[in-house]
C-alpha cells in the first residue's frame, strides 16, 4: 500500500468534514437533483434560512465543491467537484447496507 502525503490527508479530511455536515450534505443532494439553484430555492427546498444556506454554500464553495455565478441581482450555485456523486453515491449505498443488516 503506497503511503499518502500528509497534504493529501490533510485536504481529504477537510472534504469529508464539509461533506460531513447534514445541511450541507442536504444542500450538494439538492444541486444534484435540481441542478444550479440560488440560495433562496436552496433555502425554500431544504427549509433553511437564507442566511444560513448562503454560509453554507460559501463553505463548500471554498472547499471546491461547489462553484457560483452571478445573474443580475441573484446567484446561482451548482455541483464544480463531479467526484462528490460518486463520493455520495458509495457512502449513502453503505449506510443502507448497514441499516439493513442492524435491523435484521
Amino acid at each position: 500500500m503506497t503511503v499518502v502525503p500528509e497534504a493529501i490527508l490533510d485536504e481529504a479530511a477537510h472534504r469529508f468534514a464539509l461533506l460531513g455536515d447534514p445541511t450541507r450534505l442536504r444542500l450538494v443532494s439538492v444541486l444534484y437533483e435540481r441542478g444550479p439553484c440560488t440560495v433562496g430555492e436552496l433555502a425554500e427546498t431544504t427549509g433553511g434560512t437564507m442566511p444560513n444556506v448562503s454560509q453554507h454554500l460559501a463553505r463548500l464553495a471554498r472547499g471546491g465543491i461547489v462553484k457560483r455565478k452571478r445573474e443580475g441581482r441573484s446567484v446561482r450555485y451548482w455541483i464544480a467537484d463531479p467526484t462528490i456523486e460518486d463520493l455520495c453515491t458509495i457512502v449513502c449505498a453503505s449506510v443502507r447496507d448497514r441499516a439493513e443488516v442492524l435491523s435484521r
